[in-house]
């Protein structure tokens, strides 16, 4: 056996060793810190908590983490197992081989799980493991029938109905020839597409593979973040419901319309639950906005908006879906619809839950009510709703749940939890009358090695009046050893979406622990457009982006600033990424004076040029409401081409640090690029990190950690004079 280091730490760690067999393998990180403040060499230290599944007994949880060598620049993902307590953690992993996907099989006495695009198995202890699957291509995801004897495959197949294949006597060419929208998405050209396959699980393996979507043109699960939870088994074994936005092209690009289709695995046919047979859409002018359009103003519910994460009840009778209302809207407000099998009667049981269902699951008791996890106030609590839509709130943390699963004795739930100061972990919670009465435990502690060794850090919520009398919250993170007689440099965060919730989420990069440790005191305003403070709220952005949402931003650091004695309003810095990148920009012009550097990542500079540049037509479509080129243009639509920021370059006078990714199709990297030259041509301090290997975000470890000090090292430049 070799001692072989998992990680290499700079300067800031000191790391022990840990033994492996014949391989190099990447797994937790046992390290001593040499002070109690968080750097980003510790942040990456950190072991990510992925999916996890409870047995049928509900007596054991099988579980996935990810853990990041930042010397080797990847990652590992390794299998544990353990009592429902948290007892008795055994790692199920024991080579360098990533393994992913676990789920239990043969009535709870075996698991599943992906390693190298194959499908295995092996006993609940880890030993006897088999390949079950050998298929053509990777497997992406899977699902096993409630009765075991078939299987849900996904797989990813060659695709040419936006990009020409190349002549077969020209291997080496690179050039793509694009013949409609929709070539290219999130990160990469769309030259493959997903596929949902059935399959037979038998003595043998996995046999008799099905396309279930055979000669249609379309994605399923959707691109780029769906995978197996949009499709679901019916308890008999015999349908499989799954999600698809079933177009191409122009029609995919200005669309959010995505639906659920129920696949009859013996007769192998399909319908669509959520439009009438021989259904047509209306007519859509791609340069509008689809707001006023008749596909949004139609006769009868037809489900035209975002339609995804189909789950059958525990009794067959029903089908439940996250569903939005309109088509164009990304973040329209997502419903949870629940649809009668036998009748066709579809109802909205969450109408009175002012925000999001982010994520639920079907209780196995007599009166079928569903748990889920929606945004309200900035946290991200557990609610139940019954089929009658009566809502009732079962937890009241200040953190933020991310995800749940019924426990197999149909008592209790798991869900995954995280904070500001806190990394994701899994709690046990037997859910009670109310918030009171639920209880909660802590069942894994990931991290608590690193995060004992830290300083602690305080949150705080504040409520503000805004410029239209409205009441704000904004959150207020103080550094480890916080002391009241001492000033402070502060960070306004912007928020991205531009419609994503400032609740208590953990991030890699936008992290306010580290940022806290690093000496900064950080406002993060639940600012106009921000889900969780009632539907009004959250759609005054749409068609106003530079109006009161840019107004809160600059009344919670003007509140801070006067009514908080440890912010120094002479060390402030604005950050920000996506459309808070974009309102970085466009308060650079608009501060007056009030901030001392930026930081943008990721974010719109030129209006024009995005609504043309980004992959996603619908999203600028509903935005602002018009094409450039339209002679037409609403008032909003004026109002936000005139207000680019791009047009202000001529008010800025602030040291700007801008930050974008090269393979980012949702916001080209000629936006990044076009602040920067704009900074540097009016003599404005700037800098350029640009990333040739990255998308919307930063996923690589050295990539990150790049980020991560270049951002501190711009911020102390500026604010730690």
């Amino acid at each position: 056996m070799n001692i072989v280091k998992t990680l290499t730490i700079a300067a800031a760690l000191t790391m022990s060793g840990s033994f492996v067999t014949a391989q190099d393998m990447i797994q937790k990180n046992n390290v001593t810190l040499k002070s109690d403040v968080m750097t980003p060499e510790a942040l990456w230290a950190m072991g990510r908590i992925g999916g996890y599944s409870a047995s049928p007994s509900g007596k054991q949880i099988v579980y996935q983490v990810g853990y990041y060598s930042v010397e080797k620049n990847k990652s590992h993902q390794m299998l544990y197992i353990m009592n429902v307590d948290g007892s008795g953690i055994k790692a199920l992993t024991t080579d360098a081989k990533s393994e992913t996907d676990a789920s239990w099989i043969a009535n709870g006495t075996k698991l599943a799980f992906l390693r190298e695009g194959e499908i295995w198995t092996m006993d609940a202890n880890g030993e006897n493991r088999k390949k079950l699957s050998d298929t053509e291509g990777a497997i992406e995801g899977y699902k096993f029938s409630p009765d075991g004897k078939k299987v849900i495959l996904l797989k990813s197949l060659d695709y040419h109905g936006t990009i020409k294949k190349n002549p077969s006597d020209l291997p080496l060419a690179t050039g793509r020839l694009v013949t409609d929208m929709n070539y290219r998405h999130w990160d990469h050209y769309v030259e493959q597409i997903s596929h949902a396959f059935v399959a037979d699980v038998t003595e043998n393996g996995i046999a008799n593979v099905v396309d279930i979507l055979k000669g249609e043109p379309y994605e399923c699960p959707l691109a780029p973040f769906g995978g197996i939870e949009q499709l679901d088994w019916s308890i008999d074994s015999k349908l499989v419901a799954y999600t698809c936005r079933k177009k191409e092209g122009v029609d995919y690009a200005i669309s959010t319309d995505a639906d659920i289709y129920i696949y009859n695995v013996e007769t192998k046919r399909t319908r669509n639950l959520c439009k009438p047979e021989g259904y047509k859409e209306p007519k859509i002018d791609a340069t509008k906005s689809m707001k006023n359009q008749a596909v949004n103003h139609q006769q009868g519910d037809m489900n035209v908006g975002y339609d995804v994460n189909p789950k059958f009840s525990p009794d067959g009778k029903y089908i439940a879906w996250q569903s939005m209302a309109n088509n164009g809207y990304e973040s329209d407000r997502n419903r949870l619809c629940v649809y009668n099998l036998a009748t066709g009667e579809k109802k909205y049981v969450t109408e009175s839950f002012d925000s999001n269902v982010d994520d639920y699951c079907w209780s196995d008791t007599k009166d079928a009510q569903i748990y889920f996890i929606g945004v309200w106030h900035a946290t991200e609590n557990l609610y139940a709703v019954t089929r009658k839509g009566e809502v009732k709130q079962l937890t009241d943390n200040c953190a933020d749940f991310g995800s749940l699963q019924m426990l197999g004795n149909g008592k209790q739930i798991i869900a995954e939890r995280h904070s500001y100061g806190e990394p994701a972990d899994l709690y046990l919670i037997t859910p009670g009358k109310d918030s009171k009465k639920t209880t909660i435990k802590q069942i894994t502690f990931e991290n608590k090695h690193i995060t004992d060794q830290l300083g602690k850090i305080q949150v705080k919520k504040r409520w503000v009046k805004t410029t239209d009398g409205k009441e704000m919250l904004y959150w207020v993170v103080l550094p480890p050893h916080f002391d009241d007689n001492k000033k402070y440099p502060t960070l306004l965060f912007c928020e991205g979406g531009p419609q994503s919730p400032v609740s208590q989420f953990w991030s890699y990069r936008w992290n306010f622990m580290i940022m806290a440790h690093q000496g900064y005191v950080v406002v993060a305003p639940n600012r106009r457009g921000l889900p969780g403070f009632g539907t009004e709220w959250n759609e005054e952005v749409s068609g106003d982006w530079t109006g009161q949402c840019m107004n809160d931003y600059l009344t919670a650091i003007d509140d801070a600033t006067a009514n908080l004695p440890y912010v120094d309003k002479d060390r402030l810095g604005c950050v920000g990424a996506s459309f808070g990148g974009f309102s970085v920009y466009y308060l650079a012009g608009h501060h007056n004076k009030r901030f001392k550097c930026f930081i943008s990542h990721d974010g719109a500079f030129n209006l024009e040029s995005m609504y043309t540049d980004t992959e996603e037509a619908w999203f600028s479509n509903w935005e602002y409401e018009d094409a450039y080129w339209n002679k037409d243009k609403s008032a909003n639509a004026k109002k936000t081409y005139e207000n680019s920021p791009h047009k202000f370059i001529d008010k800025w006078d602030t040291p700007i640090l801008c930050i974008h990714g090269e393979k980012d199709y949702r916001i080209n990297a000629n936006q990044g690029m076009g602040a920067f030259n704009a900074a540097r041509l009016r003599g404005i301090p700037a800098e350029l990190l640009i990333f040739p290997d990255e998308n919307h975000w930063v996923l690589q470890p050295q990539n990150g950690i790049l980020w991560q000090r270049t951002y501190f090292n711009w911020l102390d430049r500026w604010l730690k004079k």
